[in-house]
Order: structure tokens, then C-alpha cells, then sequence
């Protein structure tokens, strides 16, 4: 039986905050499992590329199976009726989802997050800014209200991270967790035997008794 065009497709924003490495990450690991992948990146995603990776931008393209340009508003991502799984945008920035948060989209990128909304799918905004001022919290707080869900890029120090690719993909794992996607990346939480056996150590030294002092 064929899957289902809204689970296997999911479409991925790339925005111009720093972190793109997110933005590729999710593309290779999606490839990997077979998901269909649809981009769009914005311009001061482009420019962020050129500072922050040795990729090119045809380069980070070739990763989807779909690829459209941010101005084009008629693009398939633009309409409910395109069924997907839902959105990613990792990064995001800060404008990207004043836009989304507000409903008046500017791009391709922020009207195909407003469809996902409107349409009830799944969106996830890795929003990549700090430290956050009133405004910015507000604005995060609509977005979640209307039903995005704000995913920050957080690293997670118990998996013992060895290098910047461990802490990334740890990040890109928990954010496809959130679509029941598992690259098989993430270290979770206690699921190994050597995970229990060090708890268990740890809960006996808590309650060894101390000696009596005569």
C-alpha cells in the first residue's frame, strides 16, 4: 500500500538566523529515512551559508527532493491543499516568526508556515535568539497560542557531547521526535542498560549509611 502523500512529505524553512548547520542537518537526516523533503530558504539564509559553511547554496538545494524560491507566492507550499506532513524551520529567526505570529507573511517561507497553522498540521520553529527582550517573548507567546510549537535549538550536556555534530544532531532528533521521526541520532534519557546501572549506583550511595562516630 502507498504512504500517504501528508506522511512522507515535510517541508523545511531555512531562515537567515545564524545556524543553518540546523537547516542542513535536517535536510541529510530526512533523506536518509526516506521522508520527501520541500524547501525554501530566504535570501538572508543565503548570506548566512556563505558565513557560516563551506556549502553552496546549489549545494544545500541538491539535499531536497523539491526545491522553491522564496518569492514564489503560487508555489505548491502555498496552498492547504498541498498536503504534507507538516513544517520545520530550523533556523528560525526572529522576523520569521513576527510574521508568522502576526499573519502577515511577506514570503514564501512564512506563508507556507501560516498554511501548516491554518490547515492544523504540525509546525516547529527552531528560533535562534538570545537574549530575549518583551517583545520577542510576546511574540513567541502568540505563536505557540496559535498553535506553532517553539522548539529552541537547547544542547543537552547528559549525552556527553563530544563535538559540535553531536550537539547538532541531538537537536535535529529531538525536532523530528516531534514528528514521530526517528533518525536513530538521539541518546534519550535512561533507555540503556549502562544509563540504569549508573542511577542505580547512584541511589545506593545516596542511601549508604554513615559510619558512627565513637
Amino acid at each position: 500500500m502507498k504512504q500517504s502523500a501528508d506522511q512522507n512529505r515535510i517541508i523545511i524553512g531555512i531562515s537567515g538566523a545564524s545556524g543553518v548547520i540546523y537547516g542542513i542537518r535536517m535536510l541529510e537526516l530526512l533523506r536518509s529515512v526516506g521522508i520527501e523533503t520541500h524547501l525554501v530558504m530566504s535570501k538572508s539564509a543565503e548570506v548566512t551559508l556563505a558565513y557560516e559553511s563551506n556549502l553552496k547554496v546549489k549545494d544545500v538545494r541538491a539535499l531536497a527532493d523539491v526545491v522553491y524560491n522564496n518569492v514564489d507566492i503560487g508555489a505548491a507550499i502555498s496552498s492547504g491543499s498541498f498536503k504534507t506532513r507538516g513544517m520545520i524551520v530550523a533556523p528560525c529567526s526572529i522576523r520569521t516568526v513576527s510574521e508568522i505570529a502576526s499573519g502577515v507573511t511577506s514570503s514564501l517561507l512564512t506563508r507556507a508556515a501560516d498554511v501548516v497553522l491554518k490547515e492544523r498540521r504540525r509546525l516547529v520553529l527552531m528560533v535562534r535568539e538570545s537574549p530575549l527582550h518583551v517583545g520577542h517573548l510576546r511574540t513567541l507567546t502568540t505563536a505557540a497560542e496559535i498553535g506553532a510549537i517553539i522548539a529552541t535549538p537547547v544542547p543537552a550536556f547528559y549525552t556527553a557531547p563530544k563535538t559540535i555534530d553531536d550537539l547538532v544532531n541531538h537537536s535535529v532528533g529531538r525536532a523530528l521526535d516531534l514528528f514521530d521521526i526517528d533518525c536513530g541520532l538521539v541518546k534519550r534519557w535512561r533507555e540503556t542498560a549502562d544509563d540504569e546501572d549508573v542511577q542505580a549506583r547512584q541511589t545506593k550511595k545516596k542511601t549508604k549509611k554513615r559510619p558512627r562516630l565513637s
